[in-house]
């Protein structure tokens, strides 16, 4: 039956992963505001509306749209004991046909940074990706200096691959940043073609 289609939710040791819906605007932007500080140097410029309810609401219809297009799977961090807002993990640019990649980006708030919880969500949505998504190839990117998100990246199984000039616009600023990426280990330099 059309519209009944089931949403995305993938559950973790603590946590539920799941689309956001309009009634995380208070808990988001409440966590987005107490974390300016701690998130601000490593994102894009917020707009001066950044932490609106219109523009989360316009959120939650990108999210619905691009989870039923396939090309994004944005999700929030649900604590499962106490349904805290933790931060969030999109798995974006989900290119299909040869490629069968998408790039990860992702942001905790600051009272839940180095708890291992975005560890848990990475590993989660890469495992969806790769066995729910059928990808091939999960990317991304953050600044060199971002010790954390680098090291949160190694410990989840991406391996550094370069370096991209003037990548993103950071803090107002177009700035280098460091590549990874994670393989799906059972198509490593394989294909589906049999020998000709």
């Amino acid at each position: 039956m059309l519209g009944l289609r089931r949403r995305v939710r993938i559950e973790t040791e603590r946590m539920t992963l799941r689309l956001p819906t309009h009634a995380d605007w208070p808990g988001w932007s409440g966590l987005r505001d107490a974390s300016a500080a701690f998130l601000m140097p490593w994102e894009p410029v917020w707009s001066p509306d950044h932490l609106s309810r219109r523009s989360f609401t316009n959120r939650v219809y990108w999210a619905q749209r691009a989870e039923t297009q396939g090309t994004a799977l944005p999700l929030m961090l649900i604590r499962r004991d106490d349904q805290a807002l933790l931060g969030a993990i999109t798995l974006d640019n989900i290119r299909r046909g040869p490629a069968q990649a998408g790039t990860l980006g992702y942001w905790i708030g600051q009272p839940y940074a180095r708890h291992g919880y975005m560890r848990e969500a990475i590993l989660a949505v890469v495992h969806h990706a790769f066995t729910r998504l059928d990808l091939s190839r999960i990317e991304a990117a953050c600044l060199p200096e971002n010790a954390a998100s680098r090291g949160v990246l190694e410990k989840t199984g991406f391996k550094y691959e370069g370096v991209a000039q003037s990548y993103l616009q950071i803090a107002g600023r177009w700035r280098n940043h460091v590549l990874y990426a994670c393989l799906r280990a059972d198509r490593r330099g394989r294909t589906d073609v049999g020998p000709a």
